[in-house]
């Protein structure tokens, strides 16, 4: 089975730079019938990590390292180096190793460049903002904000969570490509737990839920090496603009809150403003890239994020640290919960039981009405039962005589 990278280049090549599929099949060394599978699946396949008895993993760290002086070596050198050493595979199983592992090498080479065309590349960086937003009970909690800027116009846009996981980043990147109007063709991205599950720089794997969302924005990752935070200078400046022209005398009661102020802050101020280097206002500028800027897919990517747990005794489903009310018929059955920014839904055997807006207050208890008073009397009918006095109405048996016409 293919990795999700290689479904999301292929529809990146194929969708976004339109390639052909022969040409796809040549530029990553796979078949056109791969290439033609891989097309028709609308979902990225199912993660698995390469055999670890392969003939080329002990000889991949030798491989990178040669990739990293010179991304477009061919794979018949690579296997001439690689002889001396012990390497006794065939060229085409290294050939299917270059071609997973190479794309990362050639995109970091070229993000190098200080100028960009429109709708090129778009940095991605996550801004502690330091802002406490009352999260309900007195409690408070930091706002991060996932901050997406265009260098070619200095256009940007930012999406606020409350913490920075894998499923804050994919909401937040969509939410970011949803206000920009568009995509560009790659992201640049800090070595960051959110995107990357192993590996560092142009060496780096990223998690399979970022690189499925990728793929169904047909755009490419680049991941910096760490400690390089000049390769991303336009979103740098982005995030502290913002610190010191958005954030001062602002409070704010809510995320929803600050998401609102910010994005009327950029509409009204971000964007009017004149950049000397680019030679004129971000607005205007931004209006000659948009057209660059690949569609937003529709429908929008699922960023959602899918759970199971088991709901307890007490009827309570535990999601994210925040304990959900079920029906009590639910009580000890395996409930599939379903995440958004704003909203848990809890259902079992693929039917919704409880749906309950989002709570990011710390150990919080959410409680439909319907369900506590479900729970109440559930309780109050064990104790009877426990108490031996359960409620049982009279019989009236003269209704059987009635029913076979017995006479009185």
């Amino acid at each position: 089975m293919h990795q999700v990278e290689d479904w999301a280049e292929v529809h990146r090549l194929f969708h976004r730079e339109g390639r052909s599929k022969a040409a796809i099949a040549r530029a990553l060394g796979m078949s056109r019938n791969t290439v033609d599978r891989l097309l028709d699946l609308s979902a990225p396949p199912r993660y698995r990590r390469a055999p670890a008895g392969s003939q080329v993993h002990p000889f991949a760290e030798r491989i990178a390292a040669m990739l990293a002086v010179d991304p477009t070596v061919r794979a018949t050198v690579i296997r001439e180096r690689l002889r001396p050493d012990g390497y006794q595979g065939g060229i085409t199983i290294l050939k299917e190793h270059l071609a997973r592992v190479r794309p990362p090498f050639l995109a970091a080479r070229t993000y190098q460049r200080t100028a960009y065309g429109p709708g090129e590349i778009g940095q991605v960086d996550w801004w502690h903002t330091g802002a406490q937003v009352p999260v309900g009970h007195g409690r408070t909690r930091e706002a991060f904000g996932l901050v997406t800027t265009l260098p070619f116009s200095a256009a940007h846009a930012i999406t606020f969570s409350l913490s920075r996981t894998t499923a804050d980043l994919r909401t937040g990147l969509v939410g970011c490509v949803t206000r920009l109007g568009g995509v560009p063709g790659a992201f640049v991205f800090d070595n960051d737990t959110s995107v990357v599950a192993s590996g560092t720089g142009s060496r780096a794997r990223l998690h399979p839920e970022v690189a499925g969302l990728l793929g169904a924005l047909h755009a490419r990752a680049i991941v910096l090496r760490p400690a390089d935070p000049e390769a991303k200078g336009g979103v740098e400046r982005t995030i502290g603009y913002a610190e010191t022209s958005f954030l001062p005398l602002r409070t704010f009661t809510s995320l929803d809150d600050l998401q609102s102020q910010h994005d009327a802050w950029a509409a009204e101020v971000a964007y009017r403003r004149h950049i000397r280097r680019l030679g004129g206002r971000v607005a205007d500028r931004y209006a000659a890239e948009r057209p660059y800027l690949a569609a937003v897919p529709n429908p929008i990517p699922d960023t959602d994020l899918h759970l199971e747990a088991r709901a307890g005794r007490d009827a309570f489903v535990r999601v994210c640290g925040v304990d959900y009310s079920v029906p009590p018929a639910f009580a000890g059955r395996r409930i599939a919960a379903r995440v958004s920014p704003a909203v848990v839904s809890l259902s079992c055997e693929g039917t919704e039981i409880a749906r309950h807006g989002r709570s990011f207050a710390p150990a919080d208890v959410v409680l439909d009405p319907a369900h506590g008073r479900a729970i109440r009397l559930a309780r109050e009918a064990r104790e009877r039962l426990r108490a031996g006095d359960a409620e049982v109405p009279p019989v009236d048996l003269t209704r059987y005589d009635r029913l076979w016409e017995v006479p009185a």
